[in-house]
């Protein structure tokens, strides 16, 4: 099984509000391409049904193993060719600089990102992690990439790397 989370939320002012989560799920059983599509679909349907502005998406990191760091790649890219092809301004995000902007700690653990999640989108109960993922990449985003912003302020001192 092979999953690719999503999560749409609103920014209102500097309110955060949750829209929807949720995973788009394809069995190993199937050849690649096919599993492109249903993500590709699933991708379309839930940009034509909600209508977001953007679509900011994680960048791939190198894995231990490259077949999952491919596959991972090739699923990311069809996730931006689904956004692109909706018109969608597309932004691009470490896992350190989502964990940074979400948590406050770039090496923070999945578990303290998906209690965040649901802290700063006043959710009842746990999104799944790839969904939890999804909403904290949206997080990112809808604070300006702060994650960034905070890395770059934190090294810097009196205009010198510390």
């Amino acid at each position: 099984m092979h999953i690719t989370g999503f999560g749409i939320i609103d920014k209102i002012g500097s309110k955060l509000v949750y829209v929807t989560s949720g995973c788009i799920k394809t069995s190993s059983d199937n050849k690649l391409p096919p599993r492109l599509k249903l993500i590709l679909d699933g991708l379309n349907h839930i940009i034509l049904r909600h209508a977001p502005e953007h679509a900011a998406i994680e960048q791939v990191f190198v894995n231990i193993n490259p077949k999952s760091t491919l596959l991972l790649g090739q699923a990311r890219g069809v996730a931006i060719c689904a956004a692109v092809l909706n018109n969608l301004e597309v932004s691009e995000y470490t896992a350190l600089q989502i964990k940074q902007a979400v948590v406050g700690n770039g090496h923070a653990k999945k578990e303290q990102v998906q209690e965040m999640v649901v802290k700063l989108l006043r959710l009842e109960g746990k999104p799944g992690v790839d969904a939890s993922d999804a909403l904290a990449c949206a997080i990112c985003h809808a604070h300006g990439g702060l994650g960034t912003l905070a890395g770059i302020y934190r090294q810097l001192k009196n205009g010198r790397m510390v």
